[in-house]
């Protein structure tokens, strides 16, 4: 059985992933921050929350990560807790410290924003993420709750320019790993399309 994970990617793919998973939406002010947990790259994470923060563009976040392996603590807590400490505001922080994937991630956080301002209130979202996982931020959040504008923010700590992902094999290994999901996860109905209109823009 040929292991996926350290698999060449061909020309084609290469072109197919820079354009249409590694997507660079345009940044406005949103109503809400989306910070999907993660265990990997934590401080460029609460980096960009946090320049995000001060550069305004957005009102709310929601911070969203159970406890994982080698941690007492959840990953909301840890990367909450880092945004507070470098002056974003506590109360302005929504927390959701249970879930174990992205789909949970979405899942779990949706009745969390919607008890606390209401989902009709927000109109637009920042989702935040690893640089690898990309646009399945927004395509989870797309099947779940598909009226609200959503936008990208990707982070890594990864030397390597975005573009020349496939020059370095650990980034490699992890953007094609995620890379091989979307499909299957699109036919079990985990994630929709998005953006609707897909652009090789950049």
């Amino acid at each position: 059985m040929t292991d996926r994970s350290r698999r060449s990617p061909t020309e084609a793919e290469i072109a197919a992933i820079n354009a249409r998973h590694l997507i660079e939406t345009p940044l406005r002010p949103a109503d809400l921050l989306f910070i999907f947990g993660t265990r990997e790259d934590v401080e460029e994470r609460v980096d960009e929350a946090c320049k995000l923060w001060r550069d305004g563009y957005f009102r709310w976040a929601i911070v969203s990560g159970g406890v994982t392996p080698g941690s007492d603590l959840s990953e909301c807590e840890i990367i909450a807790g880092a945004m507070i400490a470098r002056g974003v505001p506590a109360d302005i922080i929504l927390r959701e410290d249970r879930a174990m994937n992205t789909g949970e991630n979405v899942i779990f956080s949706l009745p969390i924003i919607d008890a606390a301002l209401g989902l009709a209130n927000i109109g637009s979202v920042i989702c935040l993420g690893n640089t690898w996982t990309a646009r399945r931020y927004p395509m989870t959040l797309h099947r779940h709750w598909p009226e609200v504008e959503k936008m990208l923010v990707m982070v890594d700590s990864f030397r390597t320019p975005r573009p020349l992902w496939h020059t370095d094999a650990e980034f490699s290994r992890r953007v094609l790993n995620e890379w091989d999901k979307i499909e299957p996860y699109k036919a079990r109905g985990f994630i929709a399309e998005w953006p609707a209109r897909e652009t090789c823009d950049r």
